[in-house]
C-alpha cells in the first residue's frame, strides 16, 4: 500500500480526533445507553440482582405521589432561574456598555463567582442563609427579623434560585456585553438621528441585534437549570416538604439512596427527554424572534 500525502493527511486527521471521539463514546454515548437499558430493568443494588421490568418503571411515574411535587419544583426553579438570570445579566451588560468609570472592577466582581468552585460557593451561602447566619445578622442591625431562609416554604426555593443566579450571571453578562459591543455604532447613531429614544433604541434596535446571543444564553441557562444538583444537596436536601426537590435530586435519591436504580434511570431518561424537547423547541422558535435568521 502506497502512503500518498493525501492518505497520510487523512490518517493524521483521524488520529487527532480519535481521543475526543473515544472519550465521547466512552463517557457520553455508553452511559446514555446504559441508563436507557437500566430504565427497563428491576435492579436491586443491595442483592446484586437484575430482571427485565418492561415499562413498569415509567408507569411508576404516574403512581408516584412525590412526582407532581418534583415536577412543580423543577418548573418553578427553571422558570425563576432563567428569567432572573437573563434579566439581570442583560441589565448588567447594559450598564457595562455605558463605559463608565470602574467598569473593569464591576465586571470582575460579577464574573468572579463563575470561576469559584460550585460546592465552595454553595457552602458559604449555606452559612449565610442559616437562621442565625450572616444575612439575618445583617438584617437585625436595621431592626428586621429575617426568616429561616432555607427552611421556609416560601423562601427556600427563592434562596436556591438567587444563589444559583449570583453564581452564573457573570457568564451571561459577558456574553451579552460582547453582543452589545458588536452592534455597529452607525446603526445606533442612525436610530438616534431618526428620533428614537433610549427605550425605543433598546427595544427596536438592541434586542433584535443581540437576539442570537439571547438564544444561546437561553438554551444554556435552561439546560443548566434542569441539571442543578449540588445546590439542593448542600442547601436544602429537597426540603421543606419537597418544595425544592427538583428532578435531578429526586433521581439521585431514588437511584442511590433508595437503591432503586431502575426507577432512577427512568427519571434520568425523562430528564434527558425534557431537556431535548425544550432545546429543540427553542431552536425551532428562533426563526420568529432571532434577527437575520434565515
Amino acid at each position: 500500500m502506497t502512503w500518498t500525502t493525501k492518505k497520510r493527511d487523512e490518517l493524521a486527521g483521524w488520529l487527532f480526533v480519535a481521543p475526543q471521539a473515544l472519550g465521547f463514546l466512552a463517557f457520553v454515548v455508553a452511559p446514555l445507553v446504559a441508563v436507557v437499558w437500566y430504565s427497563f430493568q428491576d435492579v436491586n443494588l443491595l442483592a446484586g440482582t437484575s430482571s427485565f421490568a418492561g415499562a413498569d418503571n415509567y408507569a411508576k411515574l404516574f403512581d408516584d405521589p412525590t412526582a407532581p411535587k418534583v415536577a412543580r419544583a423543577t418548573a418553578i426553579f427553571c422558570v425563576g432561574l432563567v428569567v432572573l438570570n437573563l434579566a439581570l445579566a442583560l441589565s448588567l451588560a447594559l450598564l457595562l456598555n455605558l463605559k463608565l468609570r470602574g467598569t473593569t472592577v464591576f465586571r470582575t466582581v460579577f464574573f468572579s463567582p463563575v470561576v469559584v468552585t460550585l460546592v465552595a460557593w454553595t457552602i458559604v451561602w449555606n452559612f449565610l442563609l442559616q437562621d442565625n447566619g450572616g444575612i439575618n445578622s445583617l438584617l437585625q442591625t436595621i431592626g428586621v427579623d429575617g426568616p429561616n431562609w432555607l427552611r421556609g416554604n416560601g423562601t427556600a426555593m427563592l434562596s436556591v434560585i438567587v444563589v444559583q443566579v449570583l453564581k452564573n450571571v457573570g457568564l451571561n453578562m459577558v456574553l451579552f456585553l460582547a453582543a452589545l459591543q458588536g452592534i455597529p455604532a452607525s446603526v445606533m447613531e442612525a436610530s438616534q438621528l431618526d428620533g428614537a429614544g433610549p427605550w425605543r433604541r433598546f427595544r427596536s434596535v438592541m434586542l433584535p441585534m443581540i437576539s442570537p446571543t439571547t438564544l444561546l444564553t437561553a438554551i444554556i441557562t435552561v439546560a443548566g437549570a434542569l441539571q442543578v444538583f449540588a445546590q439542593i444537596q448542600v442547601l436544602t436536601l429537597g426540603g421543606p416538604a419537597d418544595s425544592t426537590n427538583v428532578l435531578v435530586f429526586y433521581f439521585y435519591q431514588q437511584a442511590f439512596a433508595n437503591h432503586d436504580l431502575g426507577y432512577g434511570s427512568a427519571l434520568a431518561v425523562v430528564l434527558f427527554l425534557v431537556i431535548l424537547v425544550l432545546t429543540l423547541l427553542q431552536w425551532r422558535m428562533r426563526k420568529r424572534w432571532v434577527f437575520h435568521e434565515s
